[in-house]
């Protein structure tokens, strides 16, 4: 399933985010979305999943206008992980990741035996399932990451959109968080992230975009994009970004700053 977005303008009532942005999601492949505070980079997502209407332009689901397709068709076909969770009730990771049925059940549906079996599913595929019947706010960060994700892959959707997935987490669970993403692409996934990290983007996108001020400046592979002169205008200090080797063979591309733009 492909997510398209061509000339799209969003934004709210009052207010207008972004313009002119033209980008498209494989099946199979991981965009990294790269951008400062307030270059609309949720702005963006909510528009994609249809939170939001368009100003301009148009967003495309599998070539479907989106506008033209009803709330939970849309659920059924592209899932979400917000950026923050708060959790305000002593949901187990179980019952968590059930709510990601939602998108299948009819209005006042009881959760068939398929899909809990799906919830279950989805928990096992993150490394979780020690985890099921554990109090949801008595997990770790990186636990409560890969709950979340889980619940969006239990809506059985072909597309993931995650808002900074490695907020908050120590480097450990960053990196875990990212080879899971990693797995869901080789299941034929395609996987929008938005990261503040540009190493993210070298360690397990396929390509990268970068959001400026509301507008793509770039698009692209890693290499292509995350260059020191882009890094240096989109966040303004200076990066050089360099080859380090790896163990394992062959080598990979860091960024490393450097200092404050003059």
């Amino acid at each position: 399933m492909s997510l398209a977005a061509t000339n799209l303008g969003f934004g709210y009532r009052d207010r207008r985010v972004g313009s002119g942005v033209t980008l498209e999601l494989a099946p199979g492949e991981v965009l990294c979305l790269l951008g400062p505070n307030g270059s609309g980079k949720t702005t963006l997502f909510k528009t994609l999943l249809g939170l939001l209407p368009p100003q301009d332009g148009t967003v495309l689901i599998d070539g479907r206008d989106a506008r033209t397709l009803p709330r939970d068709a849309i659920a059924r076909q592209i899932s979400y992980v917000p950026q923050a969770h708060g959790a305000f009730f002593p949901y187990t990771v179980r019952e968590l990741v059930l709510m990601g049925r939602t998108a299948h059940l009819g209005l006042f549906a009881a959760p068939s035996a398929r899909d809990h079996a799906a919830a279950m599913a989805a928990i096992e595929r993150m490394g979780i399932a020690h985890l099921a019947d554990t109090i949801y706010t008595q997990v770790s960060g990186g636990e409560c990451q890969l709950a979340l994700i889980a619940r969006a892959l239990a809506q059985e959707a072909r597309v993931v959109i995650m808002d900074e997935p490695t907020a908050n987490l120590d480097f450990g669970n960053q990196v875990r968080v990212l080879e899971r993403i990693r797995t869901l692409a080789g299941e034929g996934i395609g996987v929008l992230l938005s990261t503040h990290d540009p190493d993210h983007a070298f360690l397990c996108a396929d390509r990268a975009a970068m959001l400026h001020e509301g507008r793509l400046m770039a698009c692209g592979t890693p290499t292509e994009v995350m260059t020191a002169v882009n890094l240096r205008q989109l966040y303004g200090v200076e990066i050089a970004v360099t080859a380090v080797a790896l163990t394992q063979g062959g080598t990979r591309n860091v960024c490393l700053p450097l200092g404050i733009a003059r």
